[in-house]
């Protein structure tokens, strides 16, 4: 199906095509990105110690948000690495910006973890 007959089809159908479309990044994510892998195992872990530890619902949220981010901000950059090796095979400076770039913002959102965990656990 063409992205163009996605779009046009409403309702529940678009919500089911969007799930599946959602649900092939995630298999392609765990398939081909090792840093997925590794960061997919730890939310494994974290997320239930989060529910546990949390006091209160925000204290949850926060915790359990800052793990997810690290998972969200992967996927992203995965993606961006992705576009990237297809438009430019080739090693180019701007390529490799871009890759690292990404990379870095992945960096922060792991440093992101423990601040925000100390911040709620500690105080």
């Amino acid at each position: 199906m063409s992205s163009e007959q996605f779009k046009s089809k409403p309702g529940l159908a678009r919500i089911l095509g969007a799930c599946r479309y959602s649900w092939a990044g995630l298999r392609a994510a765990w398939q081909h990105e090792a840093a997925f892998r590794q960061e997919l195992a730890c939310a494994i872990i974290l997320i239930p110690l989060a529910l546990w530890l949390g006091e209160t619902g925000l204290e949850r949220a926060l915790l359990v948000a800052s793990v997810l981010a690290v998972l969200v901000v992967e996927l992203l950059n995965s993606g961006l690495e992705a576009i990237v090796d297809l438009a430019s095979p080739e090693i180019h400076p701007l390529a490799g910006r871009a890759k690292d770039v990404g990379s870095a913002a992945v960096a922060l959102a792991i440093c992101n973890v423990p601040i925000v965990w100390a911040l709620v656990l500690l105080t």
